[in-house]
């Protein structure tokens, strides 16, 4: 497929900061290489019927041995920064106790790759795989397992902080939550509903404790965010019910995960139904921030539930007792994931923090922006990342200071219970020879990147 040259992108500020993200389970590989304990996904991909393909992410992309490769992509990419994520259960087997020397000095020389390449290193603390032995305690269901992540926070510091300096603690607590808790589609498949709520609990008094955590080690030298998903909730139609139900998802997707951060503070009705000491925690979980990272793909169209209501939403079943339903965007093109492509959205979620939110919100990273597209020709990324960035524009002029940008993902990899169908990469994998060949959108953003670069 080709298209017609995209015009140059507008000008971003000199200081804005370019990356792309990855994550440690999706990517790494040597499951069983250098003492590294077994991950929840690890566990939960072993159980037949989870993953569509059947696969698992015991090899992934390779990064584990092929980093340096990696790494070079990223140095001709002309990225500012990579955002990866660390395995807790590669620095911390059992997620606690002793420490796996030879996991830390893959991150070591990771860090100093990426260092060598002019790459600023931006780690991710927890990225979903929870080490196997914390989940089979209960997981983030336990109050401890917040304890436990902060003093992997602390070792994890130790070693890298001399040469990170910008750290994010939680990716999208929101989907651990919901998919991996709640409707049981994501690891640990469990179907508990509402009583996934500790869940989010948990994972914000974690990311609390390990901003401490980081503060006290890194004193004023680190810049601390968090990566949590955010998009707009439109109301399926104007009647009460639906802007009801549409209201409700808002909380559960936008509020419950940015309002006890921006606001120490959870929505109405919310603290009630956490356990432990609430309050106290909220102080914990709403200490400043130096910068917000907010994920976006697509917004979301809700209405109330009822017997003709969709029953799934892009292969996620809606139980029937749910007090909302999702609904198809129509009118807009669609990624091979079948996910609506609306750049507005983005300009649209930005503005409605900012109004929400106002003074209390503080700079805004995108920590994640991507489509899913099959092929090296790959015109239809190039058109979703220029619409995108153009939409992030708007958004800036309008007020909202964003400060980065990294595009999902540097490479195809495992996308979680998809397993292996769906390619999110600017760089193409071939899964039986591990060969990376970079795609027509990898030298679109290249370009982009030198045109920003040379216009100062």
């Amino acid at each position: 497929m080709t298209t017609p040259p995209l015009r140059p992108l507008p000008r971003f500020p000199a200081n804005f900061l370019w990356g792309v993200s990855t994550s440690a389970q999706q990517i790494e590989g040597g499951v069983d290489e250098g003492g590294r304990g077994r991950s929840s996904w690890d566990a939960f991909a072993a159980e037949p019927g989870r993953i569509k393909d059947g696969s698992d992410a015991s090899v992934a992309t390779d990064h584990y041995h092929r980093y340096p490769q990696d790494v070079a992509l990223l140095k001709d990419l002309g990225v500012g920064a990579y955002r990866f994520s660390v395995a807790w259960s590669r620095v911390l087997p059992e997620g606690g106790g002793a420490v796996s020397e030879a996991g830390l000095g893959f991150y070591d020389r990771l860090v100093d790759e990426l260092c060598a390449a002019g790459v600023r290193p931006v780690p991710t603390l927890f990225h979903w795989d929870t080490p196997l032995a914390l989940e089979k305690a209960g997981g983030w269901l336990e109050r401890d397992t917040a304890y436990r992540f902060a003093e992997y926070a602390e070792v994890v510091a130790a070693r890298l902080g001399d040469r990170v300096d910008r750290w994010i603690t939680l990716n999208e607590p929101a989907e651990l939550t919901l998919l991996g808790y709640g409707l049981g589609q994501h690891a640990p498949g469990k179907r508990l509903l509402f009583d996934a709520l500790p869940v989010a609990h948990h994972q914000l008094l974690g990311h609390g404790l390990a901003v401490q955590a980081l503060r006290a080690r890194g004193g004023g030298t680190y810049s601390i965010g968090i990566a949590n998903s955010h998009g707009p909730v439109w109301a399926a139609a104007e009647s009460d019910e639906d802007r009801g139900a549409a209201d409700f998802y808002d909380l559960l997707l936008n509020r419950l995960f940015a309002d006890p951060l921006l606001l120490g503070r959870y929505p109405d009705g919310i603290a009630e139904m956490l356990p432990g000491p609430v309050a106290e925690d909220l102080d914990l979980i709403g200490q400043p921030l130096d910068w917000y990272g907010i994920n976006y793909y697509q917004p979301t169209l809700v209405g109330a539930p009822g017997a003709d209501a969709p029953t799934d939403f892009a292969g996620i079943e809606i139980p029937p007792e749910m007090p909302f339903s999702v609904r198809e965007i129509e009118g807009h093109p669609r990624t091979a994931f079948g996910w609506p492509v609306v750049p507005d959205a983005l300009t649209e979620l930005l503005t409605s923090f900012r109004a929400r939110y106002g003074d209390r919100l503080p700079p805004v990273v995108i920590t994640e922006n991507g489509c899913s597209y099959d092929g090296l020709d790959d015109q239809e990324r190039i058109a979703f990342l220029d619409g995108h960035l153009r939409a992030l524009h708007r958004a800036m002029e309008a007020g909202v200071d964003v400060r980065g940008y990294f595009v999902w993902s540097l490479m195809d990899n495992f996308e979680w219970a998809e397993g292996y169908a769906q390619r999110f990469g600017l760089v193409h994998i071939d899964y039986e020879t591990l060969a990376r060949t970079p795609k027509a959108s990898f030298r679109w953003l290249r370009d982009a990147l030198r045109g920003q670069r040379a216009r100062g």
